[in-house]
């Protein structure tokens, strides 16, 4: 019995070792730390995009067309931003993905804060606001994750 709790531990070490070696992690723990923070966000931000659909259909500007679709759209693009933040080779290409869909949801944000008597059960006003700066932290979080390892003491 604790022969095979042992067995079944060193497995799960070797599996974490595995997935770590996989992921090629960041060498600085706090950008590897940054790094699965954000990855997971996303993959999780992108699934609520189906599961709570009208909240995010709410976000939408009214001078936009198919919101629904354009929902879905940017849930998809989350996932998989998130998963290829987590996949060494396509980690850069998917924070470029990321910052570019940061972007182009940039006038859900401006509505929202323009009409936060929509928006009360969600934040207040100033929060709204506050939110927009926040779009930018993120867009560099995306890039400084995105970078690829260095090997200097400076990474």
């Amino acid at each position: 019995m604790i022969v095979d709790h042992a067995r079944l531990m060193l497995h799960r070490l070797d599996c974490g070792v595995a997935l770590v070696s996989f992921l090629d992690l960041p060498h600085q723990k706090l950008k590897a730390i940054a790094l699965i923070t954000g990855a997971m966000s996303y993959i999780i931000v992108g699934i609520l995009h189906f599961t709570h659909e009208a909240f995010f259909v709410s976000m939408m500007p009214p001078y936009l067309s198919f919101h629904v679709e354009l929902v879905w759209l940017s849930g998809v693009f989350e996932i998989l931003g998130g998963v290829g933040l987590l996949v060494p080779k396509t980690r850069r290409f998917s924070s470029y993905g990321l910052i570019a869909l940061l972007i182009a949801v940039y006038p859900a944000n401006i509505h929202m804060m323009r009409h936060p008597e929509l928006f009360a059960d969600v934040a207040s006003p100033l929060g709204l606001y506050l939110r927009m700066p926040f779009q930018f932290v993120f867009m560099a979080w995306a890039l400084w994750v995105g970078q690829p390892n260095r090997t200097n003491i400076h990474d």
